[in-house]
């Protein structure tokens, strides 16, 4: 199995932990992703997903203007982006999350999504499917 290294969005879109819930919610409209680093004095503190903004502000009864920090998860484990994606599946199961922070010397350089594990898994299976045709017809 290979590591999730070529998956990985190392271009890391983020916020300044006060920014409202409501910029980071434009911000994954915009972009076409599920996920934003939050930041605090120029650091990676955690990351808010569609799914925080849903079930930590909005169920809530929060405003949009509710800051981000307030919704973000701080918990995620940061992962090293030599890893399979067999064990980043386990650690996103493990954590209840669709995205983990990769980190590089201590520091998270990027974001794998549960949409790039499933992506790789995929290509993976297709792989194999096409080696083992080939070998049954003769290639």
């Amino acid at each position: 199995m290979a590591s999730i290294e070529k998956y990985v969005v190392r271009n890391l879109i983020g916020l300044d932990a006060a920014a409202p819930c409501s910029q980071a919610a434009s911000l994954m409209a915009k972009h076409r992703i599920g996920a934003v680093a939050v930041q605090q004095n120029s650091r990676v503190v955690g990351l808010v997903t569609e799914r925080d903004l849903t079930t930590r502000v909005m169920a809530r009864g929060l405003g949009s203007d509710t800051p981000i920090a307030e919704a973000m998860r701080r918990d995620l484990p940061h992962i090293l982006d030599s890893i399979t994606e067999v064990e980043c599946a386990t650690r996103m199961k493990e954590h209840e999350t669709r995205h983990l922070l990769v980190e590089e010397n201590g520091q998270p350089v990027g974001i794998i999504s549960m949409r790039d594990v499933m992506q790789m898994m995929l290509e993976d299976k297709q792989f194999l499917i096409e080696q083992m045709q080939g070998y049954i017809q003769g290639y």
